[in-house]
């Protein structure tokens, strides 16, 4: 007697297919959710560390750290280093660069963020400063004795307030109420102040919490930036670039994650070629006290800020514009419902 061979027939096996295309589409999502997650609490995290940071320095300084020192010459991702278990790479910083005349052509250029005297840091990527969201980006480079740096872009800034980041005294109707961080220009008293775009880079100004006013749990301290994409030459997108003045800070003129343009320095320093770089455009009429820079994050729906008492909060794209600019300042004598965020 001949036997008969049982096997699958050509329906069921598309049956079991379709099956299994079908719980991988319903899976995926739910995966993708998960490591945003993951990815949304280490960012939380590094500005948390951020925040504990600028704790610390000002608990050995007496003040918040500086914001930028001149256009060049080092921002807050610099001095606080060492509160970061960097203390190495602090060391490896070398100071002497400032906005003096003096150096101006002559011998600043070994001491600018990209100078042989500093590119040890600068092409350095630190995990503190990068939210795993985004995607690293180094877009400037320099060659010493023919090795080829690439000084990298990072995902934080500190809070400029809620102008532009030379800090004016209005704009448009809307009054500074002041901000955490701002420019000292070059913290050696015996430099004469060199104006720097329009603006006194002296009055070498920290802050310390005694000056926030409006309170530590309602002041913005630092928050998310993108790091955009592109390389040089004539291609980079120097938005997250905190070794430099113009990406080291984010003000609340425009809301997080704006439809509206950052303004930069000039128009070849955004690439909105690049589909992942958000709008940017140069700044109008070439008025350079006109940077501002909008918090930006990948994560969907807000960013990540950390809060001046060290806590880290979710502020949603939708947050109200009037809000959103009160919490940047720190004597704005703004009332601020808890409910507002």
């Amino acid at each position: 007697m001949s036997s008969r061979r049982r096997g699958f027939t050509l329906i069921e096996l598309l049956v079991v297919i379709a099956i299994i295309a079908v719980l991988i589409a319903l899976l995926l999502p739910a995966v993708q959710s998960a490591r945003e997650a993951a990815r949304r609490a280490q960012c939380v995290n590094n500005l948390k560390q951020i925040g504990l940071a600028s704790h610390n320095y000002q608990s050995s300084n007496g003040s918040l750290p500086p914001g930028i020192k001149g256009s060049v010459w080092g921002t807050w991702q610099v001095f606080v280093l060492p509160y970061v278990e960097q203390q190495n790479m602090f060391n490896a910083w070398n100071t002497y660069g400032n906005n003096s005349q003096a150096l101006v052509g002559t011998l600043d250029g070994p001491f600018r963020y990209a100078g042989a005297t500093n590119l040890t840091v600068t092409s350095s990527r630190i995990t503190a400063y990068t939210c795993p969201s985004d995607v690293p980006n180094a877009p400037l480079s320099s060659t010493i004795n023919g090795v080829q740096f690439w000084v990298t872009s990072h995902n934080y800034a500190v809070n400029f307030g809620n102008l532009h980041e030379f800090q004016e005294a209005s704009y448009l109707g809307i009054p500074f109420g002041g901000a955490p961080f701002s420019d000292i220009g070059s913290p050696n008293l015996s430099i004469p102040a060199y104006y720097y775009l329009g603006s006194p880079a002296g009055g070498f100004k920290v802050v310390d919490f005694n000056a926030i006013v409006d309170g530590l749990s309602n002041t913005l301290m630092c928050g998310e930036v993108i790091q955009g994409q592109g390389k040089s030459p004539g291609a980079f997108d120097l938005r997250g670039f905190g070794w430099w003045y113009g990406g080291a800070a984010f003000e609340t003129l425009l809301a997080p994650n704006s439809t509206l343009p950052d303004q930069m320095e000039a128009p070849s320093y955004c690439n909105t070629a690049i589909s992942q770089n958000p709008p940017c455009i140069g700044v109008p009429g070439g008025d350079l006290t006109l940077i501002t820079n909008a918090a930006r994050s990948r994560h969907p729906g807000g960013v990540n800020v950390g809060m001046c008492d060290g806590s880290v909060k979710f502020f949603k794209n939708t947050i109200n514009l009037a809000v959103w600019r009160a919490l940047s300042t720190t004597n704005g004598g703004e009332v601020i419902s808890s409910d507002s965020y």
